[in-house]
Parts: C-alpha cells; structure tokens; sequence
C-alpha cells in the first residue's frame, strides 16, 4: 500500500484538477492550465500522475485531441481530497488563530498600542479575529496585490504608502507569502525590530 501523503499543495492542485475534470465539458491541457493559472508542463505533469493511479482516463477525439474523464475511483478520490482540504484549512485556521492571539498579547504587554498588516489573504482575516480579543488598534493595512481593496473597512495600501514614516509594528499577515514579504519589507529599510509574524519571535533584519 502507499502510504505516501500529498503535501497541501500537491493535493489542492490534484484536488483542483479532479473538479474541472469532473464537469460535462471535455477540456484539453490548455484549457485547464488557463483554469487553474498554472504551467501546461505542470498540468501534464499532474495528469500523468492522476492516470498513473487510475483516477482520470484519457479518451481520444479527430484530430488528435484529448479529454480527460474522472473514472469511479477518481470520483471517490475527489471527495476524498475535499474532506482533507477541508481539515487541512480547519486545522491551519486553530492554529494561526492561537498563533496570532499570543503574538498581539505578547505585543500589548511589551506596551504596544497599534499595529499594521502586511499580506492580504484568508489568514489576515484569522489575525484580525484574533487582534479584537487585544485592546490592540490596527491603523494600516499593506499590500500590492491588493491596493484598493477594503479590510474590514481599512483601505489597502502599498507597502510604499503604508510605510511612509512608520514606525509601529509590522505584523506579516500571511502565513504563504511570510517569507516574500519579509524580503521586501527589509529590503525597503524596515527595521528588523518591528517585523513580527505569527508563531515566531522577532524577526530580525539581515
């Protein structure tokens, strides 16, 4: 038996592809690259793998075209991904709520009165959940990709904007842009000591 584990992304990927293949409309490796936003390489790589264990069947059309079809145990694959994507992201919400509720408690103790966001995704709104349990205050909210956008009610600025002058802490808000975002805060000048991310210590500058 194999008892290998997808990662998360492995899995979100397989599980992403056994949903678009399981509609009525055949589709071709290019349609489902542009679906799922990634590489056609990535996509033939994941089919040939899905194939390999029996989920998906290629059928053939004129011309040389392929569709691709869930077979029965493809079916029960599906669900079975979505019941664990499903636990995956319930257990990543426990954690993260715990891990941000003690990072702003061990701010509000150090004496520390506000904070601004950095990354916006689903785990920013985890941390926002766990800032109201603080008499912490979150004045900004940064982030490139989605400038323009609200944050429960704050308006989402640009790293640019929302570090002029700052020099309250700087909470990275997401957990899988962490790292890309660390880099860019530092490499725009700010200090190591007021980088903070959830379920570690300071984070200092290199």
């Amino acid at each position: 038996m194999n008892n290998i584990v997808e990662k998360p992304l492995d899995s979100s990927r397989s599980l992403q592809l056994l949903s678009e293949i399981s509609g009525e409309e055949p589709l071709s490796q290019r349609e489902l690259s542009r679906r799922l936003g990634i590489a056609v390489g990535l996509v033939n790589s994941y089919l040939k793998n899905l194939v390999s264990k029996g989920f998906v069947r290629v059928k053939n059309f004129p011309s040389n075209r392929y569709a691709y079809l869930l077979t029965p145990q493809g079916i029960a694959e599906k669900s079975r991904l979505a019941y664990q994507h499903l636990s995956y992201f319930t257990n990543l919400y426990t954690i993260a709520r715990q891990d941000y509720r003690d990072l702003f408690h061990r701010l509000e103790a150090s004496g520390v009165r506000e904070v601004v966001f950095c990354g916006v995704d689903e785990v920013a709104e985890v941390a926002y959940l766990s800032l109201q349990e603080t008499g912490l205050k979150l004045v900004a909210v940064m982030d490139d990709e989605r400038q323009g956008d609200l944050f429960f009610g704050l308006p989402v600025v640009t790293l640019a904007d929302g570090l002029r002058g700052v020099s309250t802490p700087v909470v990275i808000s997401s957990l899988k842009r962490r790292d890309e975002l660390l880099l860019v805060l530092q490499g725009m000048g700010v200090a190591g000591g007021i980088i903070f991310a959830a379920g570690a210590t300071e984070l200092k500058s290199v």
